[in-house]
């Protein structure tokens, strides 16, 4: 499944490219041209499903439990002071090729949450469902540590799509390598506050993408393979 690209948007010499400054390897910079890429659409609002009670929790899970692969990634609330750990996560997102499920998950114990983390063990657990995503290594750390969650078949996909072993790819390269597009990934919202009881509609799309994204992209591989 491919991102739908803009029906409006019609290629001109002005949109394909910009003008930068190029280094000629002599010291001299010299006006040469990048392409810029269509902005990538990201997942449809009304797609998004935020996991707030037992039904919602029970129509994620039967949503999810017959996928062959899920998008998946984590949100934790930063810490800004040397030497704290996090708490997190917060918020944990898995994704079908048309939907992403939100479960916050502020509090270990918090009875309000037991059926979502029950749905999220369960599908994190299935050995039969693949789940892919980007830079995962704290996040299933975290998720042991905290709810006591024992991944299986989980793909970091950072990893796998590698150029060399010294440089990983972020989601970001991976949308503009596989799709032609440039995701948006604000660091305002990343570094925003996941614990918060309301969640605003930036962090809701910025956590769904996330998780879609890898999905689609893992797919679009796949299919190149």
């Amino acid at each position: 499944m491919t991102p739908k690209r803009d029906p409006s948007f019609e290629p001109t010499e002005t949109t394909q490219m910009h003008e930068t400054m190029e280094d000629d390897g002599h010291g001299n910079e010299h006006a040469g041209t990048a392409p810029v890429l269509p902005k990538y659409p990201g997942i449809a609002s009304t797609q998004i499903v935020l996991v707030q009670n037992s039904a919602d929790a029970e129509q994620a899970y039967e949503a999810m439990r017959g996928a062959d692969i899920l998008g998946f990634d984590t949100e934790s609330k930063p810490t800004f002071i040397k030497g704290q750990s996090s708490d997190g996560p917060h918020l944990i997102q898995l994704a079908t090729d048309t939907q992403a499920f939100l479960f916050p998950v502020v509090h270990a114990h918090d009875a309000a949450h037991t059926e979502s983390i029950a749905v999220v063990k369960a599908l994190l657990e299935a050995k039969n469902i693949v789940k892919v995503g980007f830079g995962l290594g704290d996040d299933t750390r975290r998720l042991q540590h905290k709810f006591q969650i024992e991944t299986n078949n989980v793909l970091d996909l950072s990893r796998l799509m590698r150029e060399s072993k010294y440089r990983e790819m972020g989601a970001k390269a991976a949308v503009a390598k596989y799709f032609g597009m440039a995701m948006q990934k604000s660091k305002k919202t990343s570094t925003s506050n996941w614990a918060n009881e309301v969640l605003t509609q930036r962090q809701i799309q910025y956590a769904a993408d996330d998780a879609q994204v890898a999905l689609l992209v893992y797919r679009r591989w796949l299919s190149l393979r």
